[in-house]
């Protein structure tokens, strides 16, 4: 039996020259599987026609928007999933959705391999292998670009010889990739992380220097999640849609980065996630009103190893999965309305509401109707401080007490 290849294929040049290129130096027959997580460009159909013109034996797509919004955008939103405490995660989100269905191809159609168009250096590598062998063990993966030589130069050259049904060869000066949570733009003059981007670069935002006039938006969230805009009902895809077109226009969500790769070089990347930065700051903002302190203070730490676990490629891992528990735990309360406004590349909260809030009024205020005792107050601070009293009072007994001493080049004033 001929030995059957998985690949994901995005319809752009490497990937349809990887198709014959895979089937010469492997004898495997070619399967492609496209999978639309929001990135827009052409249709699924002509991309899965231009599969079976360069040589697949199938083509297999879906259509995983919502799928993409609702079972990853969303848990990573209520994670609030911030990479470096910047970056929303904007590829490594959508590498585990094209995993299981490269994987479901390989069952349906009995391939034994999965391919993948990454290079050696980066972090998707990682993710697509690891996501492979975690929901597939018995699957083997393969990088035609990094395991089979297949450069930039060669793919053109294949191209031209097998005239291949390719719209272009010309090389984009930027290396992108994109989907509805948000967009990733690399190389080129951007290496050089003296340069600033220029407006070619972006792409979901619009110059935040001259905005339009500010936009007021609220936001309903139903635990952790958005579920109505300006008291709209919305699904997560609609959610994140309208956000990215109206925070987009006013220039938020741009991100200019140096981040740390799995594979330890250092890289400078764009991103812009006008929808994703404005959800992530609206439910942080409602967190902050519905979270009990002591389980808000512990979720930091959890959301930046959850944030960590997704970049590197460990989505299916046992220890995300745990994470996962006590995050959706936390999203109990987290029901309710955020007000923001969207103006000059910022998305301000101005208002938040909630049936479950913690905030009690009359405990807050220093006005009339002040219901906290402060009377209470000396006797915690007593109680509170103490150990920290005790130890310094025994640094005093052994001369290591704070050093009160003026310095010897300032003098008292008269």
């Amino acid at each position: 039996m001929t030995d059957r290849v998985v690949l994901a294929y995005s319809g752009g040049l490497d990937t349809s020259v990887a198709i014959g290129w895979i089937a010469e130096r492997t004898g495997a027959e070619v399967i492609a599987v496209a999978v639309d997580v929001g990135q827009g460009g052409e249709d699924l159909e002509v991309i899965r026609q231009r599969a079976l013109d360069c040589g697949a034996v199938e083509a297999y797509v879906a259509d995983a928007r919502d799928e993409f919004a609702q079972e990853y955008c969303m848990p990573a939103l209520r994670a609030n999933g911030l990479y470096l405490d910047r970056y929303p995660l904007v590829s490594a989100l959508s590498r585990p959705v094209i995993v299981k269905h490269l994987v479901r191809a390989a069952r349906q159609f009995d391939a034994q391999i999965v391919s993948h168009g990454c290079t050696g250096k980066g972090n998707d590598q990682v993710r697509f292998e690891v996501g492979i062998t975690s929901l597939a063990p018995d699957l083997k993966c393969l990088a035609p670009v990094r395991d089979l030589a297949l450069t930039r130069d060669k793919a053109i050259g294949y191209a031209e010889q097998h005239n291949l049904p390719i719209a272009t060869t010309k090389r984009n000066p930027f290396s992108i990739d994109q989907n509805v949570w948000g967009r990733a733009i690399e190389t080129g003059f951007l290496e050089d992380i003296w340069n600033g981007p220029t407006k070619d670069v972006y792409s979901y935002t619009d110059d935040p220097t001259f905005p339009p006039v500010a936009d007021e938006v609220v936001l309903t969230f139903d635990q952790g999640i958005p579920v109505a805009i300006d008291g709209v009902a919305v699904t997560p895809l609609q959610a994140i849609q309208e956000m990215n077109r109206r925070a987009g226009a006013q220039g938020v969500g741009r991100i200019d980065i140096v981040e740390d790769r799995l594979v330890g070089i250092k890289s400078r990347e764009i991103y812009e996630a006008p929808g994703a930065m404005a959800l992530i700051a609206a439910h942080q903002e409602l967190e902050n009103v519905t979270v009990e302190r002591e389980q808000a203070r512990f979720k930091r730490g959890v959301e930046q190893r959850w944030a960590e676990l997704v970049y590197d490629g460990m989505w299916f891992s046992p220890l995300k999965k745990s994470l996962d528990v006590f995050i959706d735990d936390t999203q109990r309360y987290v029901s309710g309305e955020v007000r923001m406004v969207l103006h000059g590349g910022r998305a301000t909260v101005t208002g938040r509401r909630s049936d479950a809030s913690l905030y009690d009024f009359n405990l807050a205020t220093y006005d009339e109707g002040d219901s906290f005792d402060q009377s209470n107050a000396k006797g915690f601070i007593e109680i509170y401080g103490l150990t920290a009293k005790l130890s310094a009072a025994r640094d005093a007994k052994f001369g290591n007490g704070v050093d009160l001493s003026a310095p010897a080049n300032l003098q008292a004033d008269g």
